[in-house]
């Protein structure tokens, strides 16, 4: 009697070999996502700047931020309040090699974060480092 099904085409290989070329496309896509994380992945050689409002230090230091954005929405240069119409005039001109460094409080919401930075897109600031607080 002859079978119904024809045997699976299995072109003389194991079961083991046959399985390793199964895998073989999947160790081939992890490395690749691995060596994108690696090159996409930026170290910053210097470290985050004291945001305010931090308890890991005794003493009270400024941020090294270009603005900061206080919980209340805020904002100031050099711990001196200034208003939209003050910050072109206030902030370093805009750059690709140093971005504008923004120290923003952790209660600060984000309509606050957005209309900042609308005002800061009219401005032509394309490179922006937003500095936070960790949650605890």
């Amino acid at each position: 009697m002859n079978p119904l099904f024809p045997p699976p085409a299995t072109s003389g290989k194991s079961l083991l070999a046959r399985m390793e070329d199964a895998l073989l496309p999947l160790i081939n896509l992890v490395f690749l996502l691995l060596m994108f994380f690696i090159v996409a992945g930026q170290l910053a050689d210097e470290p985050l700047p004291e945001l305010p409002g931090s308890q890991s230090s005794p003493h009270q230091q400024a941020p090294q931020a270009d603005l900061v954005v206080t919980a209340e929405g805020r904002w100031r240069i050099r711990a001196e309040p200034v208003t939209e119409q003050q910050l072109a005039a206030r902030l370093p001109a805009p750059s690709d090699d140093h971005p504008l460094r923004i120290a923003a409080a952790d209660s600060l919401t984000m309509s606050d974060l957005e209309h900042l930075f609308q005002v800061l897109e009219r401005l032509g600031y394309t490179e922006i480092l937003l500095l936070t607080e960790p949650a605890s």
